[in-house]
């Protein structure tokens, strides 16, 4: 039994020093561009409040560059993330109102930046878009008489159709009327002759009869019982109306014909976009499996407004050489603009657009990064026209702003960039909390406290910078004074001190 007992814990050694052996070789292999002062500092036995031995400066606090809102008061290995917690300094918060992100940090973490440049936009905007027909080609074809049906040629919708081709073959009672008047008109040999055959042949018109079946009833001289109705374009067939031994009614839609050989085209436009859309705008249509674009014109701007898109519809009229363009076809439609003029150009993977205004992080060298409010124009090949707030030669940052984003919201710089200057909106009041600690460093607007375990807000003990109230910090507190503080956290996640007074010795929640 006691050699079973040795031989488990022989196990656990092993497979701990294995453990141990792995992690080790990742971190040190696998996150070397994390480590910069920190094992230094956690040799040296460096806490917040004092000075790093490799920089010289005073260290706030530590963090993780991906969970900055939790503070240690010490060196070491992250709880959120395999990589060592970072040190903050105390001269890279509140100086300016950039973000610093330490060089091998970034590296890491795949922050790139980009150079402000400037460029020509190839097309305005490039849209998806759809293939249908040209109402204004629709022809309807309905009966003018009380017919029956005697054969119906064309049978189903979306069949091709040839101006001249049959349709359907009618019998009419009221046709046969006309047409045995007309030809007894014409066999009398009295005078006024003339007269009664104009009179007769008028109300064959009349009667429903096209010009091209009165025609053949001259020309042969002979009683037409049944008569076709033939198509008058080259198109297709939307609708059927009419099916062999049906009997007819005047008014009645027999057929809905489509002429093809000039189509509609209707494109989807962002509404912001639509400013710069006007009739006769040139534009590039690029069917899906064309190897050739085809020009055209916009014809119009509909005023019609998708809800669940915010698209505007456009409508482009194209010739249709081939019929090779189908109703419901996908298409890509580019707006042309011409020779547009030169303007500063940016990613747009690098604006971060917060529904009212778009933002850029702009590296600022050694003042770190900065949220710069812009105005954008047209966009194209995934590139982003700057109208206002960047100038040539300035850096963005096309990857990780979004990390740069998180860590200035805890800083105050988020309210820059989502507020108006001067707004301000009533706030509810915020919960407060309270704890007992120790004063490790003192600032015009902040108390670094070391504190115990605060149960109201679950956090652990640590040592973290405190705002000033409002009204200031109070007098007469010193450095290495314990004491008991009350706070809240504002709209920025910060936690901000409402009273600070002397605790006692041995108070509860202090920090042992």
């Amino acid at each position: 039994m006691k050699k079973q007992a040795i031989s488990i814990a022989v196990g656990v050694i092993v497979a701990g020093s294995a453990l141990y052996t792995a992690y080790h070789f990742g971190v040190t292999h696998g996150a070397k561009s994390t480590q910069s002062s920190t094992p230094a500092a956690a040799a040296a036995g460096v806490k917040a409040g004092d000075a790093d031995p490799k920089t010289g400066k005073r260290v706030l606090y530590w963090h993780d560059p991906m969970v900055p809102g939790q503070r240690f008061d010490k060196p070491g290995k992250s709880p959120f993330m395999d990589m060592q917690l970072v040190p903050v300094y105390a001269d890279s918060e509140g100086s300016s109102n950039g973000v610093t992100v330490d060089s091998r940090v970034a590296q890491n973490l795949g922050i790139r930046t980009t150079e402000v440049k400037a460029g020509r936009l190839g097309a305005v905007l490039e849209v998806p878009g759809n293939v249908a027909v040209d109402e204004r080609s629709v022809q309807v074809i309905q009966a003018r008489t009380n017919a029956f049906v005697q054969h119906v040629s064309v049978k189903a919708t979306l069949d091709t159709v040839k101006r001249g081709q049959p349709l359907v073959t009618l019998y009419s009672p009221d046709w046969v009327a006309a047409q045995e008047e007309y030809l007894a008109v014409s066999s009398m040999s009295t005078s006024g002759q003339a007269d009664l055959r104009s009179a007769a042949k008028a109300r064959m018109l009349q009667a429903g009869m096209t010009p091209g079946q009165v025609s053949a009833v001259e020309s042969s001289g002979k009683l037409q019982p049944n008569l076709g109705i033939v198509s008058p374009v080259d198109g297709i067939v939307t609708e059927v109306g009419v099916r062999d031994g049906m009997t007819i009614a005047p008014g009645m839609t027999l057929y809905r014909l489509a002429d093809l050989s000039q189509v509609w085209v209707i494109a989807e436009v962002p509404e912001g976009q639509s400013h710069s859309i006007a009739p006769g705008l040139p534009v590039k249509v690029s069917p899906t499996g064309a190897s050739e674009a085809l020009v055209g014109k916009v014809d119009t701007v509909l005023p019609d407004v998708n809800p669940a898109t915010r698209t505007i519809k456009v409508r482009i009229v194209l010739p249709n050489q081939g019929r090779r363009l189908l109703p419901g076809m996908f298409a890509t439609v580019r707006f042309d603009a011409g020779q547009a003029k030169e303007a500063l150009l940016i990613p747009l993977e690098a604006v971060i657009r917060t529904g009212q205004r778009s933002v850029v992080m702009v590296d600022a060298g050694k003042a770190g990064f900065a949220a710069v409010e812009i105005k954008t124009g047209q966009e194209a090949s995934g590139m982003v026209e700057v109208l206002d707030g960047l100038k040539a030669g300035q850096h963005v940052v096309t990857s990780g702003q979004f990390l740069i984003d998180s860590e200035a919201s805890l800083r105050g710089t988020a309210n820059r960039m989502t507020e108006p200057q001067g707004a301000s909106t009533p706030a509810a009041p915020a919960a407060e909390h309270e704890g007992v600690g120790r004063i490790e460093a003192m600032s015009a607007g902040s108390l670094t406290i070391s504190h115990g375990p605060i149960d109201s807000i679950h956090w652990g003990a640590m040592t973290m910078d405190f705002a000033a109230p409002p009204t200031g910090l109070p007098k007469g507190f010193k450095q290495g004074d314990r004491v008991r503080f009350r706070f809240h956290m504002n709209g920025d996640g910060e936690p901000v001190l409402s009273s600070v007074q002397p605790a006692t010795a041995g108070a509860s929640g202090d920090k042992p």
